[in-house]
């Protein structure tokens, strides 16, 4: 190891003596007499760690403060956060410092000289002219190309932006907006936009077209700016299988008629559970919301858990339209199938009494419990059993319970049944019985007004009569009973179940329609791989 030492001369008392400055960082100095003796010039020696005399004993104190002031000066923050601890003294070295920078900053910051550059020479006659009309300030004077000649011998300034002759748009019918309404906001004037609604109305309802239709239509030219731009043509596609058109001929609009050939063969589509029946049949092309009710109407035959198998087959009819044209439009669930194992079931909706129920191959219809409260938001002002009657002035048992109600307000039947009586019942006043299945028996008393017949059917939810107060009744009400097997049975503790049975002439026409059902030609059969859930 090779040590690079400073010697700097001294005169203490007639001799020459070296003093070597001290090396930063903690390596202590050596200090060695040459062999042959300091002579009277200085120099550099080579020394050996085994000639090494140690330094004065100041030197290494003087050092040593050097390093200790070093330590202390590097510990202190001369940048401290000047958002904190504001007025202490670490936030006055942090101004201090700060400001220190900021000066030094602006003392060696080079200064500001403007360039002096040559100043183009002014435009004067067609130069200016010509500059101007390439510009791109006639952009806001309604120029088209960007460019204004500007006028000269030859070009002389227009007093008004010529028109064009014709003006083609795009109208889009939105969610419970008006045909009308549409034609004015693109620009057609408010009577001609009234007839054109009237000519299409009498073609097919406006209420058949359907949101989100898009209408490409052209304005002609107009005689003046202030007045509307006559309706020059029009194309509509009014319904799946009609297209309309419009076209001003001699001045006057005609309308064209072109109907549009549809083929509506409901779509059959067949295939394998898998692992996932949703996913199965949306691979098979069944439509999102057909699968849903698929599932929905399937789950209250089966457990969908239990039952379905991975080998399981579904069968599935939608309604399907294909124009002509090449568009697809598919409607709603018209036939639920599945075969699991030996087990075979078969399901179509049927409509009897005005609701739609989904029914198995042999009529048997869906099984509902409970029933709705006959009178909506009524309280009960009586209950079931002993209480004092208010006209008659003696104790009686009560057969029922009172709703109290506002005087006509509507009467709902409780569940399926038959009108069994409809008229007038003594005390009871007007009156309707209705009988259900499992020998329950509902009454409905001292009603306004009767809106069903004897024999008639009604269902769940149907109005039958208006609140009122018939017969020996205090004010507006219904007093209605329940009875199961002729034997009187407090209504708040009643429950009914029934299932709708399909017989005679309607069960022939579900099987036809049944039958007619399974024989739709197969779109396709697909047989889905087994793939996580």
């Amino acid at each position: 190891m090779t040590l690079t030492i400073w010697i700097y001369k001294a005169s203490i008392q007639g001799r020459s003596i070296a003093s070597l400055a001290a090396i930063f960082g903690g390596t202590n100095a050596l200090f060695q007499r040459s062999e042959n003796g300091f002579g009277a010039t200085g120099g550099t020696a080579a020394l050996s760690l085994g000639q090494a005399i140690d330094p004065p004993h100041d030197l290494t104190q003087f050092a040593g403060r050097l390093r200790h002031a070093a330590d202390q000066i590097s510990d202190i923050d001369w940048v401290p956060d000047l958002g904190t601890d504001i007025g202490s003294r670490h936030w006055f070295r942090g101004l201090f410092t700060c400001a220190l920078l900021c000066s030094s900053t602006l003392y060696l910051a080079p200064g500001f000289r403007s360039l002096q550059g040559p100043v183009a020479a002014p435009l004067e006659g067609k130069m200016w002219d010509e500059s101007r009309a390439q510009s791109i300030a006639p952009l806001a004077w309604g120029s088209d190309t960007g460019k204004r000649m500007a006028a000269n011998d030859l070009v002389a300034t227009l007093a008004s932006t010529p028109e064009r002759p014709t003006i083609e748009l795009t109208a889009t019918l939105g969610q419970g907006d008006g045909f009308t309404r549409v034609l004015e906001r693109a620009g057609v004037a408010s009577g001609e936009a009234r007839a054109v609604a009237a000519m299409i109305a009498h073609v097919t309802p406006l209420s058949d077209i359907s949101p989100g239709t898009v209408m490409p239509l052209v304005l002609g030219s107009r005689p003046s700016p202030t007045t509307p731009r006559p309706l020059q043509s029009l194309d509509l596609r009014a319904r799946f299988d009609l297209r309309i058109m419009l076209q001003r001929v001699d001045g006057r609009l005609e309308l064209s008629r072109l109907p549009i050939a549809v083929d509506n063969t409901p779509l059959h589509i067949q295939g394998r559970v898998g692992a996932s029946l949703y996913r199965s049949a949306r691979a098979a092309g069944v439509p999102a919301n057909a699968v849903a009710n698929y599932i929905r109407v399937l789950s209250s035959k089966v457990s969908l858990d239990r039952d379905v198998t991975s080998d399981a087959q579904f069968n599935i009819v939608v309604e399907h339209a294909r124009a002509a044209t090449g568009e697809t439009k598919s409607g709603k669930l018209l036939f639920a199938g599945l075969t699991t194992g030996p087990r075979r079931v078969q399901l179509l909706p049927w409509d009897i009494g005005g609701r739609t129920e989904w029914y198995e191959a042999t009529g048997v219809g869906q099984k509902r419990s409970g029933m709705t409260r006959p009178v909506s938001g009524a309280r009960i002002s009586s209950g079931f059993g002993m209480r004092f009657h208010p006209i008659l002035g003696y104790s009686r048992f009560h057969r029922g319970v009172d709703y109290a109600a506002v005087h006509g307000t509507p009467i709902h039947a409780v569940t399926d049944g038959v009108v069994a009586r409809a008229g007038r019942a003594g005390g009871y006043g007007n009156q309707i019985r209705l009988s259900h299945a499992n020998g329950l028996t509902t009454s409905y008393s001292h009603l306004s007004r009767i809106s069903v017949a004897p024999g008639g059917r009604v269902v769940q939810g149907q109005i039958i009569g208006y609140v009122g107060s018939t017969g020996l009744s205090t004010g507006p009400h219904l007093h209605f009973e329940v009875y199961r097997n002729g034997a009187n049975v407090n209504p708040q503790s009643a429950r009914f179940a029934s299932t709708s049975l399909l017989s005679g002439a309607q069960l022939a026409a579900f099987r036809a329609r049944l039958r007619a059902m399974v024989n739709v030609p197969l779109a396709g059969s697909v047989v889905s791989r087994k793939s996580a859930k």
